[in-house]
This record gives structure tokens, C-alpha cells and sequence, in this order.
């Protein structure tokens, strides 16, 4: 049975249909505002971008569902999780890394409302851990502790491309997002043969084609200090590894540009991403019939990279718009459907990679490293049971006017400057001081 996924575009003309309204909006039609009940703890998931990128979501979408779920008597905080060692300068992987990235990128308690928590805590191992039977290749996975003692889950996601996971919607926001960082191990370094094992081998690395600044560069991607070089040979620890060599850590991303990655390097990443997404949702009771989470997705700069990127590239279609549901299949697969209808943007990863066309799949070309499919993901999560990829597209219409105004105060502005004004009416007596004759053609 197809699942409901409700639609806003991205066009905007007026206070009621700007995104922020329209976010809003989908979130009331899609039922969101049942899930949260009075004293409810409600975890608001986002993802507050890598130190310079500039893709992420801006606050004040996650403002406007902090102010909702108070409204409804639901208990918010907005968070995030510690990152795995995924680049060479990656500027989450502790809690206060994490917390100053977020801070520059505009992410404050202040700005959101509410208290702003790394979910896994400093290092990334305050965690829960839980059986996963249903999994395709996981069967356990560790889940960020504040996300799995809330009583409810909100996923406001940037839909976007994603270099292993080929799209990132809401299931990676789930699957990689709410696991800790012990979870991100797992499922980006666990071992699994056609996973990320699969890269590049390590006795490429001592070729003499390698400069010495490579090596260097390896070596010091590394957080366990495993590789070593010496005056003639470089040594890796492999005892100690828990990945292998190019496991998916900044040493990935080295061997990659060294030597290019292996056409199987990722395939197992969007399904353990999908298999992730469902241990998590359990933790909070979130299953696809439980009723405890609600998804959101952003399709606004449709970036080929994720947020973890420290930089962001021109999208590689225009924005779609706003999408909600109630389940995390059928939005990502409703996103993924328009993101292919649409006609690909001038100069992007699109055009470079042939992939322009209306009713062309963007995400295997254009985002995955290795051509990886885009169908991974949203078949695993229906063969797990995480939600259904079949879904029904309904667009909604805007909302009152009444609804998207100034919430904390809804009279006409001039009604509610009335009293000033009287006090200190601003205008000055007599006027100001103007040319009213001026030759407006002349300066045309």
C-alpha cells in the first residue's frame, strides 16, 4: 500500500507561502502534530553542517518546529551526533568540536529556543545498543543516547546528494545521524566484504609513484597512529585496524585521490545506512507502525555532496521544495522520484556527468564516488520494513494567512505599535527635509 508523502513546491510570493510556512504547513497535513503530546520529550534531528559548508539547512527551519512543538506542550531540543574520522580535517568529531562548528554555522540554544545537545555525548560513545534481527547486513547497532531516551522523533532533513550513501534524505539523517559514533563504525567500517574492506589495498602504498606528503597525509589520518613511515618503507599496523586499509576514515579519502576507488567500494554503505536508520527508530519506539517519529524533508540546494563536506557545490537541480510523512521510505523515495524528473542544473556535477536530462537518474552519476545505485537504500528499507517506498504524492494548498504571521504576536503591526507611536510618534515635527523638485528622467 502506497504511503502518503505531502508536498509544498519551493515558489514563493507571500508571507503564507514562503519554505518556512510551507514547512509548517506540511507538517499539520501530514498529521505531525499528533505525534507530540503534552510533557513529551521531542528530539528534533538536523544536521548543522561541517565547519564551511554552506549547504546545511538555516536555523530557522528548526526554529519554526521548536516554537510548533512547544506550542503543542511537546518538551524540544534540536540535535546532532559526533562524526567518524571520515575527512582529514573533519571539525565534529568530539562534542565541543561539534558544538563550535554548529555555533559558527548559526546552531545556538539562543537561536533555536531550546537546549541544543550532541546526542552521543563527548567522544561519541554515550550510547544504547540494540539487536537488529531484521537487518540486512547489520545485526546489532548503537544508537546516540539522548535520541533513544526521547519520547518522540522529529527529522528535519536537507535532502541532497551523498558520496556513499548516494542520497541523503531522511533515512541517512536517521541511519547515520542518530547513531553514535560507535554506531558510525559500524556501519561505515564493520568489515562486511563488499564494504568498505573493499578499497584501495595497502600494498599500493609504498609504490615510489607516492610522495612522501601522501604518506604523510596518511599517516596522520589516522586516530590510532597505525601507519608509519620509515627512512625506506611504510608500515601499517593491520592488527589494530578496525577497518582495514582504506576503511572509510580520512585514509579513504586519501587512498581514493591516490588511486581512485573500487567500483564496489560503497555498495554496502546505503544498505547498512537502511538497516542503521531501522535500529534507530526502534530505540524510540519508531517503528513504521509505532506512530513516534515524523520526517521532513528540505529538497533546497540539491548539493551532490553531503553536509559533512567542508564545502558545498552548486546544486545539481533547482530546489523541488517540502516534503512530510510518516514514513522514512516513501519521502525519501517521493524526493528522490522529482529530484530525477527534474532537468539538471547549467555547470554542476550534472552537466559534467552527462546526466541534464528530465526523467534522467541524477544521484549513481553525479553524487556516488564509484556509480553506486540509488535504489539501495529505499529497496533495503522496504525488504527490512523500514516504510515503503511506493508512495502518494499530495500537494498541499498554503495555509491561512493568520498561521504564518509574527507568532508571538498576531495583531496587525500598526495595532501593535499603536501605544508606541503615541509615546514617541518617530516622525519629526514639520517634516524632514527634501528636494521635491528633481529631474527623476535625467537619471534614468
Amino acid at each position: 500500500m502506497a504511503h502518503e508523502v505531502f508536498f509544498m513546491d519551493d515558489r514563493a510570493a507571500s508571507i503564507e507561502t514562503s519554505l518556512v510556512s510551507k514547512m509548517l504547513r506540511v507538517f499539520d497535513e501530514a498529521g505531525l502534530p499528533d505525534l507530540v503530546r503534552p510533557h513529551d520529550l521531542v528530539a528534533i534531528k538536523v544536521h548543522f553542517g561541517e565547519y564551511n559548508n554552506t549547504g546545511y539547512l538555516r536555523p530557522v527551519y528548526a526554529r519554526a518546529l521548536v516554537d510548533k512543538v512547544k506550542e503543542l506542550g511537546g518538551r524540544p531540543f534540536v540535535t546532532d551526533t559526533t562524526t567518524a574520522f571520515y575527512h582529514y580535517h573533519s571539525a565534529r568529531c568530539n562534542a565541543l568540536d561539534a558544538t563550535l562548528t554548529a555555533e559558527r554555522n548559526g546552531y545556538t540554544s539562543a537561536s533555536l529556543g531550546c537546549p541544543l545537545l550532541i546526542a552521543d555525548g563527548f567522544l561519541g560513545d554515550d550510547d544504547l545498543r540494540v539487536d537488529l534481527p531484521e537487518g540486512t547486513i547489520l545485526k546489532e547497532q548503537y544508537v546516540a543516547k539522548a535520541i533513544a531516551m526521547a519520547d518522540k522523533l522529529l527529522v528535519l532533513t536537507h535532502f541532497k546528494g551523498h558520496g556513499a550513501g548516494v542520497f541523503g534524505g531522511s533515512i541517512k539523517n536517521v541511519g547515520v545521524g542518530c547513531a553514535s559514533k560507535r554506531g558510525k563504525f559500524n556501519l561505515h567500517f564493520g568489515g562486511h566484504p563488499m564494504g568498505f574492506r573493499h578499497a584501495p589495498l595497502f600494498e599500493h602504498l609504498a609504490a615510489p609513484s607516492h610522495s612522501r606528503e601522501w604518506l604523510e597525509q596518511l599517516r596522520d589520518s589516522c586516530p590510532w597512529g597505525l601507519f608509519t613511515i620509515n627512512e625506506h618503507t611504510f608500515e601499517w599496523d593491520q592488527s589494530r585496524c578496525i577497518c582495514g586499509p582504506g576503511g572509510g576514515g580520512p585514509c579513504n579519502d586519501i587512498l581514493g585521490r591516490m588511486r581512485g576507488y573500487h567500483e564496489d567500494a560503497f555498495d554496502a554503505n546505503p544498505v547498512t545506512i537502511s538497516d542503521s536508520a531501522l535500529a534507530c527508530l526502534k530505540m524510540v519506539g519508531a517503528g513504521r507502525d509505532a506512530g513516534n517519529a515524523g520526517f521532513i524533508n528540505m529538497a533546497v540546494d540539491i548539493t551532490p555532496l553531503c553536509d559533512c563536506a567542508p564545502y558545498a557545490d552548486r546544486p545539481i537541480v533547482p530546489n523541488i521544495g517540502v516534503f512530510a510523512s510518516r514514513d522514512i521510505v516513501a519521502i525519501d523515495a517521493a524526493c528522490v522520484a522529482m529530484a530525477n524528473a527534474a532537468g539538471g542544473m547549467p555547470g554542476s556535477r550534472a552537466y559534467e556527468d552527462g546526466v541534464m536530462g528530465a526523467g534522467v537518474p541524477k544521484f549513481a552519476a553525479a553524487a556516488s564516488r564509484t556509480g553506486s545505485s540509488q535504489e539501495i537504500q529505499l529497496n533495503n528499507g522496504t525488504k527490512i520494513g523500514l516504510g515503503n517506498r511506493d508512495f502518494e504524492l499530495v500537494t498541499c494548498q498554503p495555509g491561512p494567512r493568520s498561521h504564518a504571521v509574527f507568532h508571538w504576536d498576531r495583531r496587525p503591526v500598526a495595532v501593535r505599535m499603536r501605544e508606541m507611536m503615541k509615546k514617541d510618534p518617530v516622525y519629526p515635527e514639520g517634516g524632514f527635509k527634501r528636494e521635491n523638485d528633481v529631474d527623476l528622467e535625467a537619471l534614468r
